[in-house]
């Protein structure tokens, strides 16, 4: 079975990956994802908190004013908690590249177009094969409004572009007014592909202590629900490559990914869980299931349930809301 992909410009064997994760952080792991199959491997992200406290030079430059009131303690997080520094990171793409013979593409987790960029260039030094921007931006200020913010973004990606040659693609939330027209001008400013979505992790509260509480919970099956909409509704429809990230945990949900219009499919919380050897069964099934089902290829199923040629493209706009809920009984 023929399960070729083309993703951010780069010919893979098929379209699965790791995602973003601790996975990258040990090489062990990342040769067991090769031996798995992967198609490639992305790496954790190197957080722009990271690169603003190097451009400080010192500790005391970021801790002088955070102490100055109790609520920026939080601000940044303490150096100690990152896994890998900014000049370590990039001696990870060295290390990874040198291990493996498949593409690695770099993660930087960041919002402003600041100095800190020319660590792009530098992950592109260092072999990096493509470079996946995740935007982690939370809307938190009533007086900016969403335009602005689209506007940072796009201005981000063109900084990028401007600085390296390699394939850059856009990590997004699901959570823009228009998302159609952000992607549509993500591409106009050069943008190679997106990924959806980047999975929020929400706080929990604790009301005896009167503290926000960090939680991490890994993802199921359900979350791939929202990706598997917005994939069809862009499927076909900007001159991207998409990504589905989160949700993906079995053959069937890569396949719905697929059909929905992705060209790469990323998991994380299966592999945390189960291990890297369970990409390689995954790929398994997928070749298998395709065979059966009289498929010549991957790209034949490719899209095939998109909004563009979907039997019932109102199950992915108005109609399926007011279907749904007209149609509940106890």
């Amino acid at each position: 079975m023929d399960l070729t992909t083309r993703y951010l410009g780069l010919e893979l064997p098929h379209p699965l990956m790791p995602g973003a994760s601790p996975l990258a952080y040990d090489l062990d792991r990342v040769r067991a994802l090769e031996d798995a199959g992967a198609a490639a491997i992305v790496m954790p992200s190197l957080f722009e908190e990271q690169l603003v406290a190097e451009e400080t030079a010192t500790r005391d430059a970021i801790d002088e004013p955070a102490e100055s009131f109790p609520e920026a303690l939080s601000y940044f997080p303490d150096p100690g908690e990152y896994r890998l520094g900014p000049e370590e990171y990039l001696e990870q793409i060295r290390k990874i590249k040198s291990a493996v013979d498949i593409p690695v593409i770099a993660s930087l987790n960041g919002i402003t177009a600041g100095g800190w960029v020319r660590y792009a260039q530098q992950m592109a030094s260092a072999g990096a094969d493509a470079l996946e921007l995740n935007v982690y931006d939370l809307a938190t200020d009533p007086a900016e409004s969403a335009t602005e913010r689209e506007e940072r973004l796009l201005q981000l990606v063109r900084t990028l572009k401007q600085i390296v040659s390699v394939p850059v693609v856009i990590k997004l939330s699901p959570f823009y007014t228009t998302l159609p027209n952000v992607v549509h001008r993500l591409g106009e400013v050069g943008a190679d592909g997106v990924v959806l979505f980047n999975r929020f992790y929400q706080p929990d509260l604790d009301i005896e202590e009167l503290d926000v509480k960090r939680t991490l919970r890994l993802s199921t099956s359900a979350e791939l629900l929202p990706r598997l909409r917005w994939l069809a509704i862009l499927a076909g429809r900007v001159e991207l490559s998409l990504a589905a990230s989160g949700g993906v945990h079995t053959a069937e949900d890569a396949l719905k990914a697929i059909m929905a219009g992705a060209d790469a499919v990323q998991m994380v919380s299966l592999l945390l869980r189960e291990g890297p050897e369970k990409l390689g069964e995954i790929r398994t099934e997928l070749s298998r299931w395709l065979e059966s089902h009289d498929y010549e290829s991957l790209d034949q199923a490719r899209g095939s349930l998109s909004l563009l040629r979907s039997p019932d493209p109102g199950a992915y706009e108005r109609a399926n809301y007011v279907q749904i809920l007209q149609s509940w009984r106890a």
